[in-house]
């Protein structure tokens, strides 16, 4: 299990080097820099020195700083020296100048996992029994017309859907249940303990529905064709022939080996979502990871981006070591090749 473990970090550390340097390059080829961003004035990157003071100009001072005036190999070289030697992924350039980007992104971090804790919650909470439970009524008008409304739940597109609940169901809309935007009601310090949960909770409603829905699709979809591949396998007749509960032979003996599909859907769901957060946070005005991306993209602002890479890279990388470790638990045939 130790060398397992260690080979695959290893691994996974090399991974992450190669999509940093592609990050890395890429952002580098794009046309524009955060020293051509507006609030540094005019476009006048080329302006090297100040005639009246013989001093580099502010967009000279940044090139060097974000070693922009370098080679690309050299500029993601120095970059990443100081990130490994350091923990140093330098200072925001554009979104919030001169803060480090790790403070930036760790303010807006408990937002962005609040959320997307919630919309996997729910996502598993609702998709495994009802997956299971078409599975087992499979053929039936209730299976028929879950499968249908469920494919046209997945087809819906994400921004769609925000911007016509936002249209529908919050404030100056049709029916004015839920906010607008934000996850904090306004003058919170003035409600009571219980209104301002409630108040917390119409604002969390649409946002994590909006992250949820589309995973909650998929994922039933996938439970279901699981189970179905297994409850009709000889060892599941012989638990019923034993006179096992029903109960028992769904939930104790099928299921457990449907689990490989849904561990192997879990290794892309954490990514997934955060990438959908972008969307779902602009949507509704929330300060998280996801607009946060949006900002540092729009503005070029490198150290912020190449440290988000580094976040949703090893998130990633994260999410497939934690699958390979759930297959043990799931099925004792899996064994860790050496």
């Amino acid at each position: 299990m130790v060398q397992y473990l260690i080979r695959r970090l290893l691994l996974a550390a090399f991974t992450l080097l190669m999509i940093l340097l592609v990050s890395y390059v890429l952002l580098r080829l794009a046309p524009g820099d955060p020293t051509r961003s507006s609030m540094f004035g005019s476009d006048s990157a080329g302006a090297a020195v100040d005639s009246s003071k013989g001093t580099p100009t502010p967009n000279r001072a940044m090139r060097e700083k974000l070693n922009l005036d370098k080679p690309i190999l050299t500029g993601f070289a120095l970059w990443l020296r100081d990130v490994t030697l350091r923990g140093d992924f330098g200072a925001s350039a554009s979104v919030d100048p001169g803060r480090p980007v790790t403070t930036v992104i760790l303010e807006r971090l408990p937002v962005t996992v609040t959320l997307n804790f919630w919309a996997v919650a729910l996502t598993y909470l609702i998709a495994i029994p009802l997956g299971v439970f078409t599975a087992i009524r499979a053929g039936s008008w209730f299976d028929q017309i879950t499968a249908f409304g469920l494919f046209v739940l997945y087809s819906l597109p994400v921004m769609w859907v925000g911007l016509m609940l936002q249209a529908m169901l919050c404030e100056g809309g049709h029916w004015e249940l839920f906010p607008l935007k934000g996850l904090v009601p306004a003058h919170a310090d003035e409600l009571s303990t219980w209104h301002l949960q409630w108040e917390i909770i119409r604002h969390y409603t649409l946002p994590v529905f909006c992250l949820a829905y589309g995973g909650l699709a998929g994922l039933s979809r996938y439970a279901r064709n699981g189970m179905l591949e297994v409850i009709h396998s000889d060892y599941i007749r012989t638990a019923r022939a034993k006179g096992l509960s029903e109960h028992t032979v769904i939930w104790t003996h099928a299921f457990r080996n449907a689990l490989i599909t849904l561990i192997t859907l879990f290794s892309g769901l954490l990514p997934s979502l955060v990438a959908g957060s972008i969307l779902v946070e602009y949507i509704f005005n929330i300060p998280g990871m996801g607009s946060l991306s949006l900002l540092a993209l729009s503005s070029r602002d490198y150290p912020l981006q190449m440290a988000l890479f580094a976040f949703a890279g090893a998130l990633t990388l994260a999410g497939v070591l934690i699958a390979d470790l759930l297959y043990l638990a799931a099925d004792p045939r899996i064994k860790l090749t050496r």
